[in-house]
């Protein structure tokens, strides 16, 4: 069994940012991502505001060098798993027992879209692949197959906490000495199913969104993709270059409270982080940044906030939630938010919360509002919370 699992590489892409480095330079400009929709032909245009990554699927399939037609989750993950493993350059890969463990809630749903307009209008016409390609394992296995990662593969859908479950999932694959490699997270896209569905739900903020701030009113969706290289120790002594951390603690806990709603009192979100610890080792006060899962929704920040009084009081480390400069990107965000998680510890980095004015009254702390570079970050703490109660906490510690 390995003892430690190492990240050896990081990729993303986002409404800020097309790779790491352009997402690192929107963060320090403290430009958001968050804009009209242009993508979708919806009834919402020009009433709730988005965060699209900034390329069409045009744009995305020469990217990601696909000549066919494919969804736009599947262009989308490829884009970032393919930046994680070159980051990793891990040496003879092929000689390694390597997976691929991917989260997506959407699946191929935007070509299935595109499918029933036209099929409405004349049922005669319409793509029958677009429709076969709809189920969310399908984003997986191709992506798995351009990249060659084809010992072990596997797709997580558990809501907004999809992908840090599948870096969770990855790394007990490693420890249980059943695979040496796991490139882990998850990507997920912007369709019209989802935007109705969040919009009867009545939580899109009809302006740019405002995490654990008082006055706050709700989320905005986005898009992205973010993929971390989990390695063994063994494979770890062979990187060319130093791994940037190793994942120290993760736990998964569910409160059954609600099918959309957190627990007021916040208890699935205190469970997954109280785990995490424990599986770590670690205490309360160790952990030098925390990346909130932070929609902007009443509901969430209250729990959330809830449950990091109970477990910091009365000592909080800065803390912020990035969803304020990429959105909401569901099936994606833990895998983004580990993304940068560990650029936090690599470079000293603490996100700023935009937009945030008010202290919620109900909380004593307030979260981080400046871009701080330099800063001594040894251990982060990232949430990633969803529906139906799934929640899931990982720790990235130096090495």
């Amino acid at each position: 069994m390995s003892s430690s699992v190492y990240i050896a590489g990081v990729g993303v892409i986002s409404a800020i940012g097309n790779n790491v480095a352009e997402n690192l330079a929107a963060f320090e400009l403290e430009k958001p991502g968050m804009a009209e929709i242009t993508l979708i032909d919806t009834k919402l245009h020009g009433q709730v505001p988005v965060a699209e990554v900034k390329l069409n699927n045009e744009e995305l399939a020469a990217m990601a060098g696909f000549s066919g037609q494919n969804s736009r989750t599947t262009l989308l993950s490829l884009i970032a798993a393919r930046e994680a493993l070159n980051d990793a350059s891990i040496p003879d890969l092929s000689s390694l027992r390597s997976g691929f463990v991917s989260a997506n809630t959407v699946g191929g749903m935007d070509k299935s879209e595109d499918f029933f307009i036209e099929f409405a209008n004349d049922n005669n016409k319409g793509k029958l692949r677009y429709v076969f390609d709809h189920e969310c394992g399908c984003m997986t296995e191709t992506v798995a197959d351009e990249l060659g990662l084809t010992d072990y593969m596997a797709t997580i859908s558990t809501a907004c906490s999809s992908s840090a479950n599948a870096i969770f999932y990855g790394v007990r694959l490693i420890k249980n000495n059943i695979l040496d490699v796991v490139v882990a997270g998850g990507a997920d896209s912007l369709t019209k199913f989802t935007l109705n569905g969040f919009n009867t739900l009545m939580i899109l903020d009809k302006e740019r969104c405002k995490p654990f701030d008082e006055n706050r009113e709700g989320l905005n969706l986005g898009e992205g993709a973010g993929y971390i290289v989990l390695v063994s120790d063994k494979v770890a002594k062979t990187l060319i270059k130093s791994p940037y951390c190793k994942l120290s603690g993760y736990n998964n806990s569910n409160d059954a409270y609600h099918q959309t709603a957190s627990s007021p009192d916040g208890t699935g979100s205190y469970m997954a982080m109280t785990g995490a610890l424990a599986k770590s080792g670690l205490q309360p006060s160790d952990i030098d940044y925390i990346n909130l899962h932070g929609t902007g929704t009443p509901n969430n920040d209250s729990a959330e906030g809830t449950a990091v009084k109970r477990l910091f009081e009365p000592d909080y480390p800065p803390m912020s939630s990035t969803k304020s400069f990429t959105g909401h990107t569901l099936g994606a965000s833990g895998g983004v938010e580990a993304v940068f998680s560990v650029l936090a510890i690599k470079y000293g980095l603490i996100y700023p919360n935009l937009r945030f004015k008010t202290q919620m009254n109900e909380l004593p702390f307030a979260p981080e509002t400046r871009f701080l570079k330099d800063q001594r970050i040894k251990n982060v703490l990232s949430n990633s919370f969803g529906f139906g109660g799934n929640c899931t906490s990982l720790i990235f510690s130096a090495t």
